[in-house]
């Protein structure tokens, strides 16, 4: 089996970092956890994905994005996995006379 092309950067316990793994879990989404070191300055390896040493940082080997922050991870795997499946879901459904 292959490795999952989504990669997440992560503290144990960091509320942030929680945040996009729900969000990896509702779209339910395969991916990888890296967890890093807690002292900022021992974070080298997320900064060479990402130029910053904060986490969580999210690279997606699906689209060829790293981002950092929660929230614009968030925005993103909306954008990117929800709105996808919410428009096929509904495409599915008028294909099967259900929609308008």
């Amino acid at each position: 089996m292959s490795e999952p092309a989504i990669t997440l950067y992560r503290l144990q316990a960091c509320p942030y970092c929680e945040r996009v793994v729900r969000k990896l879990h509702e779209y339910d989404l395969a991916y990888r956890s890296r967890f890093v070191e807690p002292m900022h300055s021992d974070r080298d390896v997320v900064k060479r994905h990402s130029g910053v040493r904060t986490v969580p940082v999210i690279v997606d080997g699906h689209t060829g994005v790293t981002m950092a922050e929660s929230a614009n991870i968030v925005e993103y795997l909306d954008a990117t996995y929800g709105e996808a499946d919410a428009a096929s879901a509904a495409a599915d459904a008028t294909v099967a006379g259900e929609g308008s």
